[in-house]
């Protein structure tokens, strides 16, 4: 009987802290060649830390790596990639203002009797990289700052694969993508695997694990509570149990049973973006949350940050307590009782460098401010009352930001709004990288925001999250409204063939 090959990688007893922090705490982890191998675990369970041990870019304080069955020492992200593993973080790290080719051969670029060969080498051997990942549609000469995200993605697995690569860890490389371009994504990974190129592979979407991994690890709190598990056959039950350390199910808030009676709070009187979504009418009440369901590039996201002001509408209307908004204007949304959790968390809706408590209190500082300084403990206070209604953790209004998990993330922006004395809520995406038992949490959250008389317009890619969540649900295709229905009354399948035929019902 032949015997099996050593394993691609060893991590054995892996130990890393950081003040105040044991993030890896005896963390094991073993990849095969040709195998995707997904990482699971709640935000702060360990993973980002593992992957950046891997990567190079932190240095274990205990424990053992072997590659190839022999002991390394990842000193710096350049070794890890010299011996052959490549890490695609979920925040791309490229170069906006420079070219594809540039890109694929940062820090490496071609050269020739020791003078680096900048053009027609560089693009000649990206074109064949972009083909080989089946996009020869890219061009290597375009800037990267003028790609869609599902491009930039490409892009960097252009350039994992432009060195010797033997491991590429791939961190939520799905987050951003729409259905086709997951479909696509899965195609690679299947090509790469079958080259005998390894996979660690971390999400937060458990179907995607079943479609695609081969085996699971999971981490809780620092420490590997599962290791090698078969995907295809492991229950979802036991392995969101293994991650929260409880039974803990995709499990909604209950809905009301009868819809709020109340006048509207918000109203879309044929809201138009030509170019972007055709008419669309709406009523919305306090206590109700509508969904609006649809594919990336469906209009969902277009209509909230038109309803916000963020974008001009070039038809209809947007009316708060039956007074038109000014178009295009957020601070008159602000004003009126409106506010945004935008889909891009970091980098649209977060001061990444500043505290909970500025967070929390940017939008309402007037408040604070006498004959112009800020009542710093006025603001604290305020802020930590806020976020002690949301359950936010830690339970630190100092703390950076930056250092909070998605989901704590982003109960620091809806405290925000409701520091701000919103009554309008518009969300988009709401639990996009955030852990599963942390999204049980925000739904209860949401759902008892709209209980306690908030109004919420919802967008999200996640077709089970939209029915859960709303009363009521807008299904949009192409940018137009094809079908509208309160939430019991429709199914995942049925939308699904609602966003992909889009024939106009209501």
């Amino acid at each position: 009987m032949p015997q099996e090959p050593p394993p691609l990688l060893t991590m054995s007893a892996i130990t890393k802290s950081f003040p105040g922090v044991r993030a890896l705490d005896g963390v094991d982890l073993e990849v095969a060649p040709g195998e995707v191998h997904c990482l699971l675990g709640q935000n702060g369970a360990g993973k980002s830390t593992l992957i950046k041990v891997l990567a190079g870019a932190h240095q274990p304080d205990g424990g053992r790596i072997t590659w190839r069955g022999e002991p390394v020492q990842l000193r710096s992200p350049i070794a890890a990639m010299r011996l052959g593993i490549a890490t695609i973080y979920q925040e791309l790290d490229l170069v906006e203002g420079l070219s594809v080719a540039e890109n694929v051969h940062l820090g490496h670029e071609p050269t020739t009797a020791g003078f680096v060969v900048r053009g027609r080498a560089a693009k000649a051997s990206t074109a064949a990289l972009l083909k080989r990942l089946g996009h020869p549609e890219i061009d290597p000469a375009r800037r990267v700052g003028d790609l869609s995200a599902a491009q930039q993605q490409i892009v960097s697995m252009a350039r994992a694969l432009s060195h010797d690569v033997r491991l590429i860890v791939m961190d939520e490389p799905s987050a951003a993508l729409d259905p086709d371009e997951v479909d696509n994504l899965f195609r690679i990974v299947a090509d790469l695997t079958a080259d005998g190129v390894a996979v660690v592979y971390i999400s937060h979407r458990l179907e995607e694990i079943r479609r695609i991994g081969d085996r699971v690890t999971v981490l809780k709190d620092g420490r590997a509570v599962a290791g090698g598990l078969p995907a295809a056959s492991t229950p979802t039950g036991d392995i969101v149990a293994l991650m929260t350390g409880r039974n803990v199910e995709y499990v909604f808030p209950p809905r009301p049973a009868d819809p709020p009676a109340a006048p509207p709070v918000l109203q879309l009187q044929g809201l138009a973006r030509e170019g972007e979504f055709d008419p669309v009418d709406l009523e919305l009440r306090p206590g109700e949350i509508v969904g609006l369901a649809g594919l990336v590039g469906s209009g969902r996201s277009e209509i909230l940050e038109t309803v916000f002001g963020a974008r001009k509408a070039t038809a209809g209307r947007v009316l708060v307590d039956g007074r038109a908004l000014r178009p295009g204007s957020v601070r008159a949304a602000v004003r009126a009782g409106l506010g945004l959790a935008p889909e891009e968390r970091k980098a649209q809706g977060l001061l990444m460098l500043e505290s909970v408590t500025r967070n929390v209190s940017v939008s309402t500082l007037a408040r604070f401010s006498r004959a112009g300084w800020i009542d710093r403990g006025g603001e604290r206070e305020a802020s930590r009352a806020a976020t002690r209604e949301l359950s936010l953790r830690p339970d630190n209004p100092d703390a950076p930001i930056r250092t909070l998990s998605g989901g704590n993330q982003q109960k620091a922006v809806l405290a925000r709004w409701l520091l701000r004395g919103c009554r309008v809520l518009l969300l988009d995406e709401p639990t996009r990288g955030v852990d599963v038992g942390a999204r049980a949490e925000l739904y209860a959250v949401i759902r008892r925001l709209a209980d306690d008389g908030l109004a919420v317009l919802l967008v999200s890619s996640e077709v089970p999250e939209v029915l859960g969540l709303a009363d009521r649900v807008l299904v949009l295709r192409e940018g137009r409204v094809v079908h509208t229905a309160p939430a019991r009354e429709l199914d995942e399948h049925r939308v699904l063939d609602l966003v992909m035929e889009g024939s106009p019902t209501s």
